[in-house]
């Protein structure tokens, strides 16, 4: 019953990747934390069997991406798909200028999300209206932007860097570190490459496009990495071709909670749906005997389940 991070490769959809973990693991009880677009690559957290139960704790995780930004060209779905829609002659930025207005999109946001998605509006998918050439009113939804360093600026996308090691501060430019795949590009644009700490909700081509706004230019994301989701790094994500094998996190293991050892009575009442008295406050595992037993959010007087285990 593991939790496993799979490094998505490019061209797959996530629930391409769900698809081939059901087969391999023999069960169709897969289920993962937050989408990836097939263009883009890296963390994808599965939860198998027993452990779909934990998919709501880990669905508002922050992820850190590397982000590859194309100034100039803007495309219908935001991204690499194309086709090109807006082009304009534009120059490198200046850096500083750039950091100001990555400065700028800071903390809480509202973000208006892409037309090609998948949110629905009255039962009916946003991707599927933009498919078919129309297009549906997206309200903005709130986000957080926890951290967006610009790592460097490029001539063209071809000139930035596409070799990264970890680093305590997150994946950086490593000439002797791992090759990540981006899709092929789209021509040759002025590129920011940016690595981005962000909360849940948050997607990275409607940060491209604003922040190409921003610039006062269309813009696209010509590549993206994931590569961290909640405690899970890609260093430690496993190809999707060795899922069969794959150990993963024990569901335990998985919860980034902090952690209240039980006694038989409070296990007891907990599992009953009861609230017991107790002075924390907050999300919590309870376990016995280092057993899960329940996540509890706690007022500083009682717990209430969110979620209990037989």
């Amino acid at each position: 019953m593991p939790v496993i991070a799979v490094d998505k490769p490019l061209g797959l959809t996530s629930h391409d990747v769900v698809s081939r973990a059901r087969r391999a693991r023999g069960t169709r009880r897969v289920g993962h934390t937050g989408t990836l677009d097939p263009l883009a690559t890296g963390v994808l957290v599965l939860c198998v069997d027993d452990s779909t139960k934990l998919v709501q704790f880990m669905e508002a995780d922050s992820k850190d991406y590397l982000a590859w930004i194309s100034l100039g060209a803007g495309t219908p779905t935001l991204d690499a798909e194309g086709p090109l829609d807006e082009v304009v002659a534009v120059a490198p930025p200046d850096e500083a200028q750039v950091r100001d207005v990555l400065a700028a999109f800071l903390g809480p946001q509202q973000q208006v999300p892409p037309q090609y998605s998948a949110i629905q509006v009255g039962g009916v998918r946003a991707y599927a209206v933009a498919r078919a050439g129309g297009a549906l009113d997206l309200p903005a939804r709130a986000v957080v932007m926890h951290s967006l360093e610009l790592l460097g600026s490029f001539p063209r996308v071809q000139d930035a860097p596409r070799t990264f090691s970890p680093t305590a501060q997150g994946w950086a430019p490593d000439p002797g570190g791992r090759t990540f795949t981006l899709p092929a590009p789209l021509g040759e644009f002025p590129t920011l490459l940016v690595r981005a700490r962000v909360g849940s909700g948050t997607y990275l081509r409607s940060l491209a496009r604003d922040v190409g706004a921003a610039l006062g230019v269309p813009a696209h994301l010509a590549g993206l990495v994931r590569t961290r989701v909640g405690r899970y790094d890609l260093a430690d994500a496993v190809m999707v071709e060795d899922l069969a094998g794959a150990e993963g996190l024990p569901d335990l293991a998985a919860l980034d909670f902090p952690r209240i050892e039980a006694d038989e009575r409070l296990a007891r009442e907990l599992r009953q749906g009861k609230r017991p008295r107790h002075v924390a406050r907050g999300r919590h595992v309870v376990t016995l005997a280092g057993a899960l037993v329940a996540v509890v959010d706690g007022d500083g007087e009682a717990l209430r389940v969110v979620r209990a285990w037989a």
